[in-house]
This record gives C-alpha cells, structure tokens and sequence, in this order.
C-alpha cells in the first residue's frame, strides 16, 4: 500500500491548504518501506489528486484541510484522513501497524468520524 502524508518540517503540515511537501511511503506487511518526496500546490487538489492517483497512492493523512481539496481528493478514490496532527515517524509507525490514529493524534478540538481520521491500514 502506498500512503501520502503532508509534511512540515518533521511534523504533519497542520493546515492542508498551506502545505507544499508530501511524504509518499509504501508500507508492506506492517512495515515501512520507500520513502520519496513531491512538491505540490495545494491551489490545484485536481493536478495533486490525478498525481496521487498515478502513484497508487490509497491513502492522504494530513491536517486541517477545506472542503473543495477533500471532496476532489475522496473523488479520487483516496481514502483522506483529515485533523492528524504529530510527529511523521510516529504517525507513520502507527498507521503501518494498524493502529486507529484516533484519539492520538487527533488534532484538538475536532471530532474523529469512522470514515475519515478512524481509519487504520489494512493488512
């Protein structure tokens, strides 16, 4: 499985909307395993999820992030798991293992759903 995460420095970019850096992992028997970078602009969620797509990327973990990017991206075929907020390596870990990303690192004051930020890998 191929996973995005928006980045900020080592943290999950808090806001979707400001964020220019992707963190693209293939995770793989619960283990973590490539990693590359993409440089994206968070202006066009059509061009990023078309990208996302030819990647075989199946899951976007980022922070805060508006309607219009969520609705183009979940569009898309990319399960989005929005309001994550912590340190990559730990969110990383975590989702590759499985584990809900809710309640820990749901961003403060927003409220999981079990269609978005509840969502764990698969196997």
């Amino acid at each position: 499985m191929k996973i995005a995460i928006t980045i900020w420095e080592d943290r999950i970019s808090p806001v979707f909307d400001a964020s220019r850096r992707l963190l693209i992992v293939d995770i793989e028997n619960s283990r973590i395993g490539e990693r590359s970078f993409l440089v994206f602009d968070p202006e066009q969620p059509s061009g990023l999820a078309k990208t996302l797509a030819s990647l075989g990327v199946e899951v976007l973990i980022c922070g805060a992030v508006s309607q219009l990017p969520a609705t183009i991206i979940n569009a898309a075929d990319i399960t989005l798991m929005p309001f994550i907020t912590g340190q990559v390596d730990r969110v990383l870990e975590a989702f590759a293992r499985g584990e809900s990303l809710e309640p820990t690192f749901l961003m403060p004051g927003c409220h999981g759903s079990s269609s978005t930020a509840g969502n764990s890998a698969p196997q």
